[in-house]
């Protein structure tokens, strides 16, 4: 079949091994001290591994190749005594790509079950947020508006599920405490959905600024022409 699959560049990889160490599903092994895709019915085709190369070895490239079986990875790590993922009770793994549908009931069972005060509703309309754990091929993302957002942000704001969030598609991240460059997997992203806006909202403090560098980047080599607007927010909670 014809799918998203990560292809790795050797003469970019160091061999640190964090790809895969961040492949939850063991297509990549180490092989003479260069990272491999050694199966590639075990790639999802989701990117855990992008953002962990610090060379940017790791794309995805769009080619023939065999289904992704989960069922075989998940024998495989049967076989190796490895805990096998399994569907959270609740519906809402870290990395399972699904819409939230907001209800107008009350909000307000936290609190003794009173409904005489309703708490100000939800903006998210999606899980999850964090652009590590996004999948590049989300269904919600094609014809999205995006909000690529500092994860401090929201705490700083206080109005940021109405100004901001309502009405788009939310990735979250801090490329400092991260240690990545969002670029690639952005990039692949954007290449793979027609995105028709993204709104960058970044803190005032400089480390943010990688979060607005690397969106830019990742536009420019997307091939894609998407309206890019972005919004500093100081640390006492106002837009400069």
């Amino acid at each position: 079949m014809i799918r998203k699959i990560i292809t790795i560049d050797e003469e970019k990889c160091s061999g640190c091994g964090l790809c895969a160490a961040a492949c939850h599903e063991g297509a990549i092994e180490m092989v003479d001290g260069k990272a491999r895709l050694t199966r590639e019915d075990y790639c999802d085709g989701l990117g855990d591994c992008l953002p962990a190369c610090p060379t940017g070895a790791i794309r995805f490239e769009t080619r023939e190749a065999p289904a992704y079986n989960e069922a075989a990875v998940a024998a495989a790590k049967a076989a190796a005594g490895q805990p096998v993922r399994q569907p959270s009770p609740c519906g809402c793994p870290g990395s399972q790509s699904r819409l939230l549908h907001r209800g107008g009931g009350c909000h307000g069972e936290g609190h003794g079950g009173c409904c005489s005060q309703k708490e100000p509703p939800s903006r998210l309309s999606q899980w999850p947020v964090q652009i590590k754990l996004m999948p590049v091929n989300a269904p919600y993302l094609n014809g999205a508006d995006l909000l690529i957002a500092a994860d401090c942000a929201p705490f700083a704001f206080a109005d940021f599920h109405e100004t901001f969030i309502k009405g788009r598609i939310t990735l979250i991240g801090c490329p400092k405490l991260d240690g990545v460059d969002y670029s690639e997997k952005l990039e692949a992203m954007f290449a793979a959905n027609d995105i028709r806006s993204i709104t960058v909202v970044r803190m005032e403090v400089p480390c943010c600024g990688g979060l607005t560098a690397a969106v830019q980047r990742a536009v420019e080599r997307s091939g894609r022409t998407v309206p890019v607007e972005a919004v500093t927010v100081s640390t006492e909670g106002t837009i400069l």
